[in-house]
């Protein structure tokens, strides 16, 4: 049973840098993708970037250029590092794993999710 928890999130300004975490821990999957979704109220839960085993790396069109995933396996830890961040990233950020290899960015693709941690950017 997979276990994702984020930690990371909190208010920033427009223009500034944040930086996500996501420990997990139950994985046994030989092949997995892992990724960051966001949401917010009233809105579908959006892919912002999704990262394979092999480090193969996929972004939303509205962070490329922005955010950047990253993923530490001897410790189990992934991350996404936000860059020049603007008030429409504000949103609840979820770390997702899929047992599989990475395909389509959406979240009905994933079957692990953390709790989700606040961004704010103002």
């Amino acid at each position: 049973h997979v276990q994702l928890v984020e930690s990371g999130g909190g208010s920033v300004q427009a223009g500034g840098s944040l930086r996500l975490s996501c420990k997990y821990s139950g994985y046994t999957f030989s092949g997995n993708c892992m990724a960051w979704f966001r949401q917010v109220p009233g809105k579908e839960r959006e892919g912002v970037a999704s990262i394979d085993i092999d480090g193969g790396a996929t972004y939303g069109d509205s962070v490329k250029g922005r955010f950047t995933i990253s993923k530490n396996s001897a410790n189990n830890t992934l991350i996404l590092q936000m860059n020049s961040v603007k008030p429409e990233d504000t949103a609840m950020y979820y770390c997702a794993a899929r047992g599989a290899r990475c395909w389509l960015l959406v979240h009905s693709q994933f079957n692990g999710w953390g709790q989700g941690t606040q961004v704010t950017v103002s």
